[in-house]
Parts: C-alpha cells; sequence; structure tokens
C-alpha cells in the first residue's frame, strides 16, 4: 500500500499541500474562503434536506450516507458522495475504521442492520436515546468520507429519528459535551465495537417530541445551523455529564439488539 502521504495528496491543491503536516487545501485555494463558501453551500444543501424539498430514499445503509453527503457538499467538493480513500486517525487512540478489511462496509451494514430491527415508533425516550447512540456510534466509527462525516451523519440520525416519536435537537447539548461522547465511543485499541453508553444521555438530551402532524412543520431553519454549528445551552449539562467506562470485559459484544439491555447510563 502507498504511504499515507502519497494517498492524501490527490485530495489537495498540489501548491497548498505540506508534506510533513500532510495538509492543505481541499475544494479552494483560500482556507477562509473554503470555510464561508463551505458553510453558506452546505446551510442551503442541508435546508433543502431538511425542509423536504430534496429527498434521499430512506435506506439506512451505505448508498443513504453516500446519498446525502453528495447533496450536502455538491458544491464544494468535486468528490462529494465519495468515500474515503485514506486512513483517518483520532488525536488520540485508534482511528476510525480501516481501509483495505472492509471495515467501513461492516461499521455501515451494522448500523443498517440495528435500523432496521429497532421498533421506533414504540420507544420511550430513555429506550430511544439507546438505540439512536449505537446506531450513530456505528456509523461515526465507519467515517466513511474525508470531510463532513459529522454533518452527514447528524442528516442521517434525523432521518432514523423519523420513525420515531421524536426529532433531533442538537442546540441541546455543547459542542464540547458532543465531541467528547463521540471520542469515547470508539472502540478499544484491537477491538472491532464502538462503545456507545457515553452517547446515550446525549441521545436522550437532544431527542424532542415530535409535532402531530396536524401542526406547522418544523423549523429547518434552526434544525440547519443546529446540526452544521452545533452550537447549544448549557441547560443539558447535567443530563450530557461525560461518565467513566466500565472495564473492559463489562462490555457488550456485538451490535445491541432491540429489547438487549445496555447496562449504565456525549457532541
Amino acid at each position: 500500500m502507498a504511504p499515507s502521504s502519497e494517498l492524501w495528496v490527490g485530495y489537495f491543491y498540489p501548491e497548498t499541500y505540506d508534506p510533513v503536516r500532510e495538509d492543505g487545501t481541499l475544494g479552494e485555494r483560500d482556507p477562509g474562503v473554503l470555510a464561508s463558501k463551505e458553510y453558506a453551500r452546505t446551510a442551503r444543501r442541508q435546508r433543502e434536506l431538511l425542509s423536504g424539498d430534496v429527498d434521499v430514499p430512506r435506506t439506512f445503509d451505505a448508498d443513504h450516507l453516500r446519498s446525502i453527503h453528495r447533496h450536502l457538499f455538491k458544491d464544494v467538493y468535486e468528490w462529494a458522495g465519495q468515500f474515503r480513500s485514506v486512513p483517518i486517525y483520532k488525536l488520540e487512540g485508534p482511528g476510525f475504521a480501516s481501509l483495505g478489511d472492509g471495515s467501513v462496509d461492516r461499521y455501515l451494514a451494522d448500523a443498517h442492520r440495528l435500523v432496521e430491527a429497532t421498533p421506533w415508533d414504540r420507544l420511550d425516550r430513555a429506550d430511544f436515546g439507546e438505540r439512536a447512540a449505537t446506531v450513530f456510534a456505528y456509523v461515526n466509527q465507519a467515517h466513511p468520507f474525508r470531510e463532513g462525516n459529522g454533518r452527514t451523519a447528524k442528516v442521517f440520525m434525523e432521518h432514523v429519528a423519523e420513525r420515531s416519536r421524536f426529532t433531533l435537537d442538537y442546540d441541546r447539548v455543547s459542542p464540547r459535551q458532543w465531541n467528547n461522547a463521540s471520542a469515547l465511543s470508539g472502540p478499544d485499541l484491537g477491538a472491532y465495537e464502538p462503545w456507545p453508553e457515553s452517547l446515550v444521555p446525549v441521545f436522550r438530551a437532544i431527542a424532542a417530541d415530535r409535532a402531530p402532524a396536524t401542526v406547522a412543520g418544523p423549523d429547518t431553519t434552526s434544525q440547519t445551523r443546529s446540526a452544521l454549528s452545533a452550537s447549544y445551552p448549557r441547560s443539558a449539562t447535567e443530563a450530557t455529564r461525560k461518565t467513566p467506562r466500565s472495564a473492559p470485559q463489562a462490555r457488550r459484544r456485538g451490535p445491541t439488539t432491540p429489547g438487549h439491555s445496555y447496562g449504565s447510563e456525549r457532541d
């Protein structure tokens, strides 16, 4: 396999690439312009998805994620909707799904199976938080795209929530809470299964009762702001306070199926 630096070069403009840092600029040569364009354009595209003006098939599989990513980022990156061809690592601990061993597809297949096996319409807030946290943990560990995994996953999870009596208000937790919980959900070194327990209180906190069909539709502008910026009020701080992980031997193995207890009660 080619060194990671060789794999990454293709994503960047050559004149902006730093081979030491393995970093550069994607989609726009000026980083400031890129950030501004990306936010404005993806915000508009996300409003289209959340309002129903643009629809994607709710298949809850790899193609579903590709369709969301393609629509969100098609004005920014020419590779929108394409899975990454480079490894991605966290600052500490193991990286996201490996390439070349089928891990990305396996995580997404497990997420799809969990979505389809869950009776979402019968879940109360506590159970919804558990099931949603587990689905998200698998999608997040797949991290199938070079950029935009978070925004894509949040739209995907809203599509999952459509099957329930809840919608997702990401403004109910802080970016730090969301990011910390996401980081804690990764698998142990050398293990496959994510550890979604850190995400459970977060998804319980952001689960908002869905308005009846006779009530005016959701405020898609607010939803878009939430999913893009994750700028959350402090009211859920106590509900999403980080809890220590249990001992490794206490963890479940394999995706949790409906009816399975998660045990004790994260972006």
